[in-house]
C-alpha cells in the first residue's frame, strides 16, 4: 500500500487525515465553485456540500481519476444543484438600460441578483491544468469581466465551458463527471464559446490587458485615487476610454460614456473627501475606497475594479458598494481622520 493510499483510507475514518487528504484542493474547488455561481457565499456553502458529500462517499472511490478530478465532479454537480431555478446573477450592465446625463443613483436591488467580487488570496491562480484542453489561464478565468460574461450561460454549458477550457478536462472526462454524452457535451461547449465570445466582445466587457504588470496597474491606480482625492473630475475622465461605464452594485444605476460620467462624479462621489488602499479581488488589482463622513473617520464605502483598454485606459468601473463584500478583504473598514492623502499614495507603492 502506497503512502497515497494509506492516506486515503485512513481518511474515510479520521478528520484529520482526510483535511490533509482534500487540503491541496481547496483553493482551486474554491475558484471552481464561484466561476458556476458568481458569488462568494454560494462558493463558501457548495465547498461545504462538496466536501461532506465526499466525506460521505469516500469508501466508495475506486481510484479510477485523481483525487483532484473526483472532487471537481462532486463540485460541479453540486454547483448545478444549486443553480437550479435561481436567477442568474449579473452586474447592473446587465439587468437594466444605462442612465440619463445627470440621474441621480437609484434604490439598491438584492444581494442575491449580483455577481460578487472574491479575494484573491482564496483561489488557486497556479496553471496546473489537468490536460491541454484549455484555452483560458487560471488568472484570466477568475477576472471579473471573464466572471460575469460566464453567468450569460446556461448552467450545464458554464459547467461544460469550465471543465473543458478552463480546467482543461478531456470531452470524454467532462461527460463523465456530467453523466451526458461526449456528443452533447461537446455541442454544449461549442453553443458557450459562441455566447460566451459575443458578450466578452461588447462594450465596456472586453478583458483587461494581459500585459499589464504590476508596476504599470499600481501607476494607474496611483493617478486615479489622487484624482479621485483632489476632487479633480478632468483628472479622472482622462483616465477612462469615451465610452466607458461606471457601476455601483447592489444599485442597479449604471453611467455610459464620459459625459455621464462627468456629471455623475460631480454630483455625487466628488462631493466628499476620500482616501484609498490596494486591495486584490479575482487576481486584479482593486481599491478599497474610504469616504469620510460627518464624525470625521474615513469607513470603506467602495471597492472599485477596472477593465483596462488596449491603450491603457479604463474601459468599465465597477465599484461594488455591500458591507459584506468589502468585510471579505482583509483590509481595516475605517481609517482615521487624519489619515493623509500622502499616507493613502503611499500604499500603492
Amino acid at each position: 500500500m502506497t503512502d497515497d493510499d494509506a492516506l486515503l483510507a485512513l481518511a474515510a475514518v479520521d478528520d484529520d487525515a482526510f483535511a490533509r487528504l482534500v487540503g491541496p484542493h481547496r483553493a482551486r474547488l474554491r475558484a471552481h465553485c464561484y466561476r458556476m455561481l458568481g458569488s462568494v457565499a454560494d462558493s463558501d456553502d457548495a465547498m461545504q456540500d462538496t466536501l461532506f458529500r465526499a466525506w460521505r462517499s469516500l469508501t466508495q472511490f475506486e481510484g479510477r481519476s485523481s483525487i483532484g478530478t473526483w472532487l471537481t465532479a462532486i463540485a460541479t454537480n453540486v454547483c448545478l444543484r444549486m443553480l437550479e431555478g435561481r436567477r442568474r446573477r449579473g452586474l447592473p450592465i446587465d439587468v437594466s438600460a444605462h442612465a440619463q446625463v445627470g440621474e441621480p443613483p437609484g434604490r439598491p436591488l438584492a444581494e442575491s441578483v449580483w455577481i460578487e467580487p472574491i479575494p484573491t488570496e482564496l483561489v488557486d491562480l497556479a496553471d496546473a491544468t489537468p490536460g491541454p484542453e484549455a484555452r483560458y489561464t487560471m488568472r484570466e478565468s477568475i477576472e471579473l469581466a471573464f466572471s460575469a460574461a460566464l453567468q450569460h450561460l446556461p448552467s450545464q454549458q458554464r459547467a461544460v465551458l469550465l471543465l473543458r477550457d478552463v480546467l482543461g478536462y478531456s470531452a470524454t472526462e467532462t461527460a463523465g463527471m456530467l453523466a451526458t454524452s461526449v456528443p452533447a457535451a461537446n455541442s454544449a461547449l461549442q453553443r458557450a464559446r459562441s455566447t460566451l465570445d459575443g458578450h466578452r466582445d461588447t462594450a465596456g466587457r472586453a478583458p483587461a490587458r494581459r500585459d499589464a504588470g504590476d508596476v504599470e496597474s499600481m501607476q494607474l491606480a496611483r493617478r486615479y485615487t489622487s484624482a479621485m482625492q483632489d476632487a479633480d473630475i478632468d483628472a479622472v475622465i482622462a483616465l477612462l476610454t469615451t465610452d466607458a461605464t461606471w457601476s455601483m452594485p447592489p444599485d442597479a444605476t449604471w453611467y455610459a460614456g464620459t459625459e455621464a460620467i462627468t456629471a455623475f462624479l460631480g454630483d455625487h462621489p466628488l462631493r466628499f473627501s476620500w482616501r484609498h488602499l490596494p486591495a486584490h479581488a479575482n487576481g486584479q488589482l482593486a481599491i478599497m475606497c474610504y469616504r469620510l463622513d460627518d464624525d470625521a473617520i474615513f469607513r470603506a464605502h467602495a471597492l472599485d475594479m477596472f477593465n483596462i483598454a488596449n491603450d491603457g485606459r479604463i474601459s468599465a468601473i465597477t465599484a461594488f458598494r455591500t458591507t459584506s463584500v468589502l468585510a471579505r478583504f482583509q483590509l481595516p473598514m475605517t481609517l482615521p481622520g487624519d489619515f493623509s492623502k500622502a499616507d493613502s499614495q503611499a500604499a500603492f507603492r
